[in-house]
């Protein structure tokens, strides 16, 4: 089939987090299964330094948005070590910018006009190239496309037999916009009613791609069901409800080659399942570079995340005083809520031989963390999929999860019973509070100090298979469904 994937990041051309990741890789695994596969998504100023060449003439595209016309460039080249080709929309005036969603001092404020530009300029290229079997859209960003395909692109001979189809990466992000932007989609206001577009009187365009879609997808079965409830459902459960025959779970995959501790070109040391000296090189050579007595005696927790409530930092802040007192150590990289940030700081000060904290995005810091630390923290209120928590099982640092969305899906809390049958993978908590987090934090620590019990728990999470290729498997079955091939 032909597939054509549109988003607003996919790395290494563009990307912020788990969605860039996501476009950087399901495509290459859909192509490996014979699917011709294209990826559009907007020229970044990061984009124009990271993409290989470009073909020497671009398609012109004439693209609607409100009253104008816009002429914008359409590049084409590759998918690095692939075949899958990626589109890039030219527009300096929209995209030519240092950040991709907005600046440290918030969104950028013509967001609603940039992506809707976007959506209209993917109808305009399906127009123009060979006819897609299926469409498929990410988050809020490209949401208008699947309303564009059933409503004013419907009657093209090129988008008839088309299927979309809109992956949630994470619904807590909707892209509501102020009710005027409606003029800027050409769409019929007709539309903007309680049952498609309009929510609580602003423009959504999440809703509306929930609504026009052929099919709806998530990024873990377990976040499938937890939407479709009032908890977690950020105001779309009742939406979600009614899609709930045509939503279905597909967990996220890695990348197997960037993401495996035996070829790691980022990190210190190699080692596999079968020999962990490798591991023990990295938790010294992490211990160093962190500032922290290098003990291989001594617990190394890590944690890479966005810092923020929704990864768990409340509860963070609440059991981290406590466990510093005791003989633990604890590295954090990540960035974000300054309500965050300020205490953690502080705690970084007042232990400094125990704890290290990180404000910044480094990639290969990333990977020395989850090759250097023992134990992986992911308390997160909610987490659609989260990839952490597989890189860690891949490199046997074992994970401490809430028990919600894909950490659920992808981690065996390890009682007695799944130490016994050699199923437990991690440590599983629930409910959401600082009590039972600790508990779960006790008893990982308690097993990591058994080495049997370590030994045991590493060799059964580094078994665990979590690539691309399955998860491929299940959108190419999704795909023929819809297209009537399956």
């Amino acid at each position: 089939m032909r597939i054509l994937h549109v988003a607003s990041e996919a790395t290494p051309f563009a990307g912020t987090g788990g969605l860039g990741e996501v476009l950087g890789t399901l495509p290459r695994a859909l192509a490996e299964l014979g699917h011709d596969v294209t990826v559009l998504l907007p020229l970044y100023r990061s984009a124009r330094t990271r993409a290989p060449s470009f073909e020497a003439k671009p398609i012109e595209l004439e693209v609607p948005i409100g009253d104008r016309v816009h002429v914008a460039p359409l590049w084409r080249t590759k998918l690095p070590d692939s075949q899958v080709t990626v589109l890039l929309l030219e527009h300096d005036p929209y995209y030519n910018r240092e950040g991709l969603y907005g600046t440290a001092d918030g969104d950028f404020r013509d967001n609603a006009e940039r992506f809707i530009f976007l959506a209209r300029a993917t109808m305009e290229s399906m127009v123009r190239l060979e006819p897609f079997d299926v469409v498929h859209a990410h988050d809020w960003q490209t949401a208008l496309v699947p309303v564009y395909l059933r409503t004013l692109y419907a009657d093209r001979p090129a988008c008839a037999r088309t299927r979309s189809v809109i992956t949630i990466h994470n619904l807590a992000f909707q892209g509501t916009f102020w009710h005027w932007d409606m003029k800027l989609t050409g769409l019929d206001w007709s539309l903007f009613n309680w049952r498609e577009l309009e929510f609580y009187g602003r423009l959504n365009f999440l809703k509306g791609g929930m609504v026009f879609a052929h099919a709806i997808t998530t990024v873990s079965p377990r976040y499938a069901e937890e939407i479709r409830t009032p908890e977690f459902g950020c105001g779309m459960q009742d939406v979600l409800r009614g899609r709930a025959a045509d939503l279905v779970g597909i967990l996220n995959g890695i990348d197997p080659v960037q993401w495996d501790p035996a070829k790691d070109k980022w990190i210190p040391a190699n080692y596999d399942s079968a020999n962990l000296k490798g591991k023990a090189a990295c938790k010294r050579a992490l211990q160093k570079k962190c500032g922290l007595p290098e003990e291989p005696g001594t617990p190394l927790l890590g944690m890479v995340s966005r810092v923020t409530e929704q990864k768990g930092f409340d509860l963070v802040v609440q059991v981290l005083p406590d466990l510093l007192r005791q003989n633990v150590q604890f590295v954090l990289l990540g960035a974000g809520e300054e309500r965050y940030q300020k205490p953690l700081e502080e705690l970084a000060r007042r232990h400094r031989t125990r704890m290290s904290v990180q404000w910044a995005f480094d990639p290969r810091l990333a990977h020395e963390i989850e090759a250097g630390a023992d134990l992986f923290l992911m308390p997160s209120r909610f987490e659609p999929c989260g990839l952490n928590q597989l890189y860690s099982l891949r490199y046997g640092t074992i994970p401490v999860v809430h028990a919600v969305g894909g950490l659920a899906d992808t981690v065996v809390d390890a009682t007695p019973d799944a130490i016994a049958r050699g199923t437990a993978t991690g440590f599983v908590f629930g409910p959401y509070t600082a009590t039972a987090f600790r508990e779960a934090l006790d008893r990982a620590l308690a097993a990591w100090r058994s080495p049997k019990g370590r030994r045991r728990l590493m060799a059964t999470a580094m078994a665990q298979d979590f690539t691309w290729k399955r998860s491929a498997e299940q959108y190419s079955a999704l795909y023929r469904k819809l297209t009537g091939r399956g």
